[in-house]
């Protein structure tokens, strides 16, 4: 008897313990989907920024390191291919030629930025 006494107790323990941790990633799928949904209209390109904008999103949630130039680069290249998804929906949903070269100009820009910080990693060790 003392024994299930004692595992129940380690058990409700570890529950404890783990409760907020799984709360906490239930809340985040939640997020995660919820930011998927776009608000307001439902139609293709707002869904496809959506998308653009959760895997984003997502993508930067880094673990820091505490090198402020690493943190810096890292999170910036996820940030970076966020603006080349979203131009990317531009070119297949826009209209507007003005914006369309914008759209067009991002990515090349942003393409280049990433090669520079994906290069500056591998010299400095990811």
């Amino acid at each position: 008897m003392k024994m299930t006494t004692f595992s129940a107790t380690i058990l409700a323990g570890l529950l404890a313990i783990a409760s907020p941790a799984l709360a906490q990633d239930h809340k985040m799928m939640k997020h995660d989907a919820m930011a998927m949904q776009p608000t307001g209209d439902q139609g293709p390109s707002s869904k496809a920024f959506a998308e653009a904008n959760a895997k984003m999103h997502k993508d930067m949630t880094i673990k820091f390191t505490g090198e402020a130039d690493k943190d810096f680069v890292r999170g910036m290249i996820a940030h970076h291919q966020g603006a080349i998804d979203m131009a990317k929906v531009e070119l297949k949903y826009g209209k507007d030629e003005e914006i369309r070269k914008l759209a067009t100009d991002i990515i090349a820009a942003q393409e280049g930025e990433i090669k520079q910080m994906k290069a500056w990693l591998a010299k400095h060790g990811n």
